[in-house]
């Protein structure tokens, strides 16, 4: 949000808001639809004095934005996707968006407030200005905020969705730029996913219906658009990791024509929501050779989007994940390599139906040699600190053997009984179990001789598996490719504890860090030499 808010006090409820928009001349811009009609009508306040708002608004304050935001929670806003931007974000994208050339016309997907065509308003003086959006509150803020700044003869507002936005053709360019909604699959109807596929398939892609609403309206961008209309987006930075993003990925590698993505450290608060936020720039029609890939820690290093490093499109094309290309890796310092070089990741099993295959002892009749002791919840690492000594607070997983002619009379009747139950019958159906090399056998890993968390709002919990548990798909084991003695795994244990941070996972909407194995496997740890060395001491840093 912008430094300089008007008092929360100032507008005490949504009707004040609605009653203020209208008195700073909401309706003089071209567009009013019959819902925005209704809720002026339906107020009640009587005219407010906006002397003081408007004096704001043409310094570059959004107080209508600001009230909006504290009277309507992030929780409310949530279900719409609504996430207002910072001044310097919204600066650096419209920067960006001047070093292209001169559009003929803007338009912003998601227009809130108008934060994105008031700053291209006056970068662009000539452009006409076009927003849509859902929300009649929030378009008759943005007809509010574009009146009182002296644009109402350009602008107009849609209530429209988006992807049914009508675009007609111009003369001159198009720069499309904002913030999409974020909403999660769950809150996409299906009719709109199957336009997702549809959309997608005129164009030569595929499509995941599990994309949220931000790939939906990149798609739409593509369908609006024509050769030479440019645009920056701001979203969550999801897409360049998940498999529904692909359809991202394969668009600014081919029609959307990518030019940049930089990404913002969630650190930074981006959003009033917890997550990394990624800021793609695209040139419609561009034959893409490379897209600059830029990571910064904070806003005022977003500049005006310029720089970062240039990636290849070959390797682009090969990458299954980007966030990963937009660490420039630094030189390990001597004495240290990859954790990769001495053990390999290896996140836990899958058991495709928890509620069957791990349980505790005293509930099951089946012989103890079936029933491992597991890591089954990151908090049993969380809890254990640098070393976990038992399993006696652990669960069991359920472990069968694939031959179950290997058991002895008593054991195999005691199994028999055990898979005839009708919630082990369910789980036989299940995805994970019907692809097994044989659907009652869970096949656990050996024991790793470290646990590391993987997904957690704080960094990964290492801690030394000296109870040999074994574990599930909620942690990753460390594997060393070498025998390492007990006080080596020690070592390297502590370091890994003291010396990982968030900055060095991919951040996900909702402020979750993820560590997948291979970028587990590229941490910086001591050598042998070091971990073996008895008068090493992993320090934080290092």
């Amino acid at each position: 949000m912008v430094d300089d808010k008007v008092p929360a006090m100032t507008i005490r409820s949504l009707e004040e808001l609605v009653a203020c928009a209208v008195a700073l001349g909401a309706e003089n811009v071209d567009g009013l639809s019959v819902a925005e009609k209704e809720l002026i009508m339906q107020t009640h306040v009587g005219r407010r004095d906006v002397a003081a708002l408007r004096e704001q608004i043409a310094t570059g304050i959004d107080p209508l934005g600001d009230a909006f935001c504290a009277l309507r929670s992030a929780e409310e806003r949530r279900p719409q996707g609504q996430t207002y931007t910072p001044a310097l974000i919204v600066d650096s994208m419209i920067n960006w968006a001047k070093a292209q050339g001169e559009p003929a016309r803007v338009v912003d997907p998601g227009v809130g407030s108008g934060r994105y065509l008031l700053k291209a308003a006056v970068a662009f003086p000539d452009a006409v200005l076009i927003g849509a959006d859902l929300d009649p509150i929030a378009a008759l803020m943005a007809r509010a905020n574009l009146n009182a700044a002296g644009h109402a003869d350009r602008a107009r507002v849609e209530l429209v969705d988006y992807r049914a936005l009508m675009v007609e053709g111009i003369e001159g360019r198009t720069l499309y730029v904002g913030n999409p909604p974020y909403v999660r699959h769950h809150g996409i109807t299906q009719d709109w996913k199957q336009w997702l596929s549809a959309t997608a398939a005129l164009h030569g892609y595929k499509a995941s219906q599990l994309a949220g609403l931000h790939v939906h309206f990149f798609l739409a961008t593509l369908q609006h658009a024509t050769t030479n209309d440019f645009g920056a987006f701001v979203t969550s930075s999801e897409w360049l990791d998940v498999n529904y993003g692909a359809l991202v990925r394969q668009m600014l590698l081919g029609k959307l024509g990518g030019d940049s993505v930089h990404v913002v450290d969630p650190a930074a608060m981006p959003f009033d929501a917890n997550t990394t936020a990624a800021i793609t720039c695209f040139n419609v029609g561009r034959q893409v050779e490379s897209i600059t890939l830029q990571s910064v820690n904070t806003l005022p290093e977003l500049g005006a989007l310029s720089n970062g490093h240039a990636v290849a499109k070959e390797r682009l094309i090969e990458a299954p994940r980007w966030m990963p290309l937009l660490r420039v890796t630094p030189k390990l310092p001597e004495g240290y390599v990859e954790l990769g070089e001495l053990a390999r990741v290896h996140r836990g099993t899958v058991t495709g139906a928890n509620a069957v295959w791990v349980t505790h002892r005293d509930t099951t009749k089946l012989p103890e040699s079936l029933l491992q002791p597991s890591v089954t919840k990151a908090r049993e690492l969380f809890a254990a600190g640098s070393v976990l000594q038992d399993t006696s607070t652990l669960r069991v997983v359920i472990d069968l053997p694939t031959e179950l002619d290997e058991l002895d009379p008593d054991e195999r009747r005691k199994v028999d009984a055990f898979l005839r139950r009708p919630e082990v019958k369910v789980a036989k159906q299940g995805f994970v179990a019907s692809n097994r090399k044989a659907w009652w056998s869970v096949g656990l890993r050996s024991p790793a001789p470290i646990l590391a968390t993987y997904m957690a709002r704080r960094p990964p919990a290492f801690v030394r598996n000296a109870a040999d548990a074994r574990h599930i798909n909620i942690a990753h084991g460390l594997y060393p490719r070498e025998a390492m003695s007990v006080h080596a795994l020690a070592k390297l244990t502590e370091h890994l504890r003291v010396s990982v941070t968030l900055g060095q996972g991919r951040t996900y909407a909702g402020g979750l860090t993820k560590f997948e194995p291979r970028e587990m496997e590229r941490l910086p740890v001591p050598t042998m030499e070091l971990l073996n060395d008895d008068g090493y001491t992993p320090k934080v840093g290092q």
